[in-house]
């Protein structure tokens, strides 16, 4: 029988202490990699688990973590993200809160399997609760001398600060993250070099999710292939799924991937809390729709792909009946307009152009505005320094294409040319 894989145990508890932690095995995986490991066996776990970032991108984490692992040089640093900035997301928010010892036990396997001596936490600076419960799991740390020099007497040496950034939706892109830690304006940075080539301070640097990190003790204690057993083909393990307000029972849920987004809003939220019938969902702020046909499709990258989507960050968005899909499709396109960060002119060309085409759509301006969008959308794909770009394209050509119906309707009929 597997162990259990579960991250949020009682998401209404309070915050975990290091003795809590412990006591259900916390910290067992850290000794027996310093102990019985080398960091080339950790990162061999991590490659055969399949675990990928949690963060949105879906990245692999093993390479990620080799890329920093083969730079030569002695000082390397690690970073955990928790900058979750994506409305409609709590999980990072959750599990910083809740169970801070699961993700500073996986900042330290990372920063063994990729030899960093330092690292950092990265949360929000108006995440007063994640914040005060972070800083009590680094003191406890710091007290049990799992902190420091020599942990647990294996010459590994690596020390943890937590930073504080920005409020600002950009602020939460890896390569922000890294400036704002360098005390410059929290926007992303053109790249290559990587972060794992060249990050803070101009030395290599592995940035992970905080939920990536969280899943790192169980691997590393049960085992990569015990992971990988969960899930689907290229999809391994749970993910964190938010669900708000819209549903009965609001909160932060993890599944397994393979299972499907009728079962996350029916099973686990209740159904919806009005009523209604839901037409659709986006299943984060960056992401494509899905109709409601299409909710029991398994919840995998490889399956949603094929849908033009992506489980992204897991934070659901409901569209039911009652929703008009060109007001929040005009929202969205607002918000990504509002949180680019400035510095890239095809990145504000496009976001502003998307919020203005819309307007045109719902005052009545006739066809032609797919068109427009997506002439916009290849236009200025990876021309910016991160992929906000695309993040503000996919909602809006999707919205576009699976509820053109509705924006049909609402642009009316072809105007004829002045006379």
């Amino acid at each position: 029988m597997k162990p259990p894989l579960l991250l949020v145990r009682a998401a209404d508890a309070p915050p975990e202490t290091l003795a809590e932690y412990r006591a259900r095995g916390g910290y067992a995986a850290l000794e027996r990699a310093l102990t019985a490991n080398s960091p080339a066996d950790v990162l061999a776990e991590v490659a055969a688990s399949g675990l990928r970032g949690r963060g949105g991108a879906s990245f692999p984490t093993a390479k990620k973590w080799q890329l920093a692992a083969q730079q030569p040089g002695p000082e390397k640093f690690v970073v955990a993200n928790g900058g979750e900035h994506e409305p409609g997301s709590n999980k990072d928010r959750l599990l910083v809160e809740k169970y801070p010892h699961t993700v500073l036990e996986g900042l330290l396997l990372c920063a063994f399997a990729t030899g960093a001596q330092k690292g950092f936490l990265y949360l929000i600076e108006d995440m007063a609760a994640q914040i005060a419960s972070a800083e009590r799991a680094i003191a406890e740390l710091r007290t049990c001398h799992l902190l420091a020099a020599n942990i647990l007497g294996s010459g590994f040496s690596f020390d943890v600060a937590l930073h504080k950034a920005p409020t600002t939706y950009i602020a939460g892109e890896e390569t922000a993250a890294l400036n704002s830690i360098e005390g410059l304006p929290a926007k992303p940075r053109k790249k290559p070099p990587f972060p794992g080539e060249a990050g803070l301070f101009g030395k290599p640097t592995t940035v992970n999710n905080v939920e990536t990190l969280a899943h790192l003790p169980g691997i590393v204690r049960h085992g990569g292939a015990w992971f990988a057993a969960i899930g689907t083909a290229e999809s391994k393990g749970t993910l964190l799924f938010t669900l708000s307000n819209e549903v009965r029972r609001p909160g932060v849920y993890e599944l397994p991937f393979g299972s499907t987004y009728r079962q996350l809003i029916e099973e686990c939220g209740g159904g919806l809390a009005n009523g209604r019938r839901l037409r659709a969902i986006l299943p984060a702020m960056s992401c494509g729709f899905l109709l409601a046909e299409q909710l029991d499709v398994p919840i995998a990258y490889e399956t949603l792909l094929a849908h033009q989507s992506s489980p992204g960050c897991g934070g659901v968005r409901i569209v039911d009946e009652s929703t008009d899909v060109i007001v929040l499709t005009q929202q969205i396109a607002e918000f990504f307009m509002q949180e680019q960060c400035g510095q890239c002119p095809p990145c504000r060309m496009e976001t502003n152009q998307f919020v203005h085409i819309l307007k045109g759509v719902r005052a009545q301006q006739g066809p032609g505005y797919a068109e427009k969008l997506q002439r916009l959308a290849d236009f200025n794909r990876k021309k910016g320094n991160c992929s906000l770009i695309e993040m503000a394209a996919a909602p809006v050509l999707s919205a576009v294409r699976v509820f053109a119906a509705d924006f049909a309707a609402a642009a009316g009929p072809t105007r004829p040319p002045n006379q």
